[in-house]
C-alpha cells in the first residue's frame, strides 16, 4: 500500500522542518508514501526560502500558491482557497502541518472542512500566550488534527492537559486523535547537517570569526522590532555584553529587523550599532551557516524558539528575547535563561551564565529519528483508515 500525503510549508522553518521528513520518505519510505508539496508563498524573500530548497536538497514543491505578505486575515484566506483546491484535486490521505504559522492554520482550517485527517508534526507546543498569533495558530490546529506529533514531554503534557486522550484507541478521526511523543525533526535536521555544514559553509572566514570568540543573537519578533522601546533596551544589552566579554555579537539580520532599525532605534545608539564595532551585522544566513555559527559561537541570545533549540543541541548556553518560551525543558535544565527585552535581565543572565561552567544538556529532544517515526505512524494508521 503507497499513501499520499500533502505537505504544506510556507516559512523558512518549515521548509527545514520538512527535510527531514521528505529525506525519510526519499531513503526509506519510497514505496510506500508519495509526498506533495505545497508552498504558500508566505516567505517569499529569495534568500529565506528558495535557497533552501536547493541547500538542503528538498523536492521542488508541486504547489506554489504565491500568496505574499498581508494582513493576517487576507494572507490566511488565500491560503485557504488555494490549499482548498488542491485537496480537492489531489485527494490525499493525510495532510502533514508543520509548527504554528499561518500556513499551519489554512492547511488545518482547509483539510478539515473536507475530512482529510491533518497530521501535525511539533504539536502540543505552548507558550500560554495568546496575544501571539503563532499560540492561536498552534491550539487550533491541535484542536483540528487526527495525528499529533509531539517533539517533548511537555508538548505531550500540555495535549493531555487540553483533553486528548493518550490512551485513545484506533482507528483515529478527528474526534479521536491520537497523540504521540516523538522527538523533534529538527534535532533530525541538525545531527544531518551538521559534517555537511562544516564542510560547505564560509561563513566564518568569510567573517574572520574564530570559533567560540563571538556571540550568535537573531531578532526577528515584531513585538520586539516595532516596539522603540523593546528595540533599544535589547541593542543596549547587547552592546554591554559585547564591551563586558570582550567578543563580537553577530547578528544575522532578519529583513524586518533591518527594515525597524533606523525607524526605532534612538540615534546615537543606531550610530553606533551601525558602525559595528561591536556589533556585526551580516545577512540573513543560510541554514548551513547558521548551524555552523551555532556550533562555533561562545553563546546565544535570540527571540527564535528554533534557534533556542538549536542552541542547546550544539550546547551552548541561550539567553531569551521573551518574556515566556514554548521549550521550557531548557530553562528547567539550566541551559537557557529567560530575560524578556529588559536590558539589565539579559545582561544579568549573560553573567549567570559567565559564572556557571557546568551545564548541563541533557537528551530532551530525542533520538534524531523522529521524522521515520512520523512516516511509519502515517503508513500503520492509513492503513486502519481504509
Amino acid at each position: 500500500m503507497k499513501i499520499k500525503i500533502v505537505t504544506i510549508i510556507g516559512a523558512r522553518p518549515q521548509i527545514i522542518k520538512a527535510a527531514a521528513l521528505s529525506r525519510a520518505i526519499r531513503t526509506k519510505f519510497r514505496d510506500h508514501i508519495e509526498e506533495i508539496i505545497v508552498h504558500t508563498g508566505q516567505h517569499y524573500d529569495e534568500n529565506m526560502s528558495e535557497v533552501f530548497f536547493e541547500e538542503l536538497e528538498i523536492p521542488r514543491p508541486d504547489y506554489n500558491l504565491g500568496v505574499g505578505s498581508a494582513s493576517h486575515g487576507v494572507q490566511t484566506a488565500r491560503m485557504i482557497e488555494g490549499i482548498e483546491k488542491i485537496l480537492l484535486t489531489e485527494k490525499p490521505d493525510f495532510m502533514v502541518l508543520y509548527g504554528d504559522t499561518n500556513s499551519t492554520l489554512a492547511g488545518a482550517v482547509a483539510a478539515s472542512k473536507l475530512h482529510i485527517p491533518v497530521a501535525h508534526i511539533e504539536a502540543g507546543l505552548r507558550s500560554f500566550n495568546k496575544t501571539m498569533p503563532e499560540e492561536i495558530n498552534r491550539i487550533l490546529c491541535d484542536h483540528c488534527s487526527t495525528l499529533l506529533f509531539s517533539p517533548t514531554k511537555t508538548g505531550f503534557d500540555n495535549l493531555i492537559k487540553e483533553g486528548f486522550n493518550a490512551g485513545a484507541t484506533a482507528p483515529y478521526n478527528q474526534d479521536n486523535p491520537c497523540i504521540y511523543h516523538c522527538g523533534d525533526v529538527m534535532f533530525d535536521n541538525s545531527l544531518h547537517f551538521a559534517e555537511i555544514a562544516e564542510e560547505k559553509s564560509t561563513v566564518l572566514a568569510g567573517h574572520n570569526l574564530i570559533p567560540n570568540t563571538f556571540i550568535l543573537s537573531t531578532i526577528h519578533r515584531d513585538n520586539n522590532t516595532d516596539q522603540p522601546e523593546r528595540l533599544n533596551s535589547i541593542f543596549r544589552a547587547l552592546l554591554e555584553i559585547s564591551v563586558l566579554s570582550g567578543q563580537k555579537i553577530v547578528l544575522p539580520i532578519h529583513p524586518r529587523t533591518t527594515k525597524m532599525l533606523p525607524q526605532k532605534l534612538e540615534k546615537a545608539l543606531f550610530d553606533r550599532v551601525n558602525s559595528n564595532s561591536e556589533i556585526l551585522i551580516i545577512p540573513p544566513a543560510s541554514f548551513l551557516d547558521m548551524i555552523v555559527l551555532e556550533k562555533n559561537t561562545s553563546m546565544v541570545i535570540t527571540d527564535s524558539g528554533g534557534v533556542q533549540k538549536e542552541a542547546y543541541f550544539f550546547e551552548k548556553p541561550c539567553i531569551i528575547l521573551r518574556s515566556e518560551t514554548e521549550w521550557k525543558e531548557i530553562v528547567e535544565v539550566g541551559a537557557a535563561i529567560i530575560a524578556n527585552a529588559d536590558e539589565e535581565r539579559i545582561i544579568s543572565a549573560w553573567k549567570s551564565f559567565q559564572n556557571n561552567d557546568n551545564l548541563k544538556f541533557t537528551p530532551v529532544f530525542g533520538n534524531g529519528e523522529a521524522a521515520e517515526f512520523i512516516c511509519e505512524a502515517m503508513i500503520v494508521n492509513a492503513a486502519l483508515l481504509d
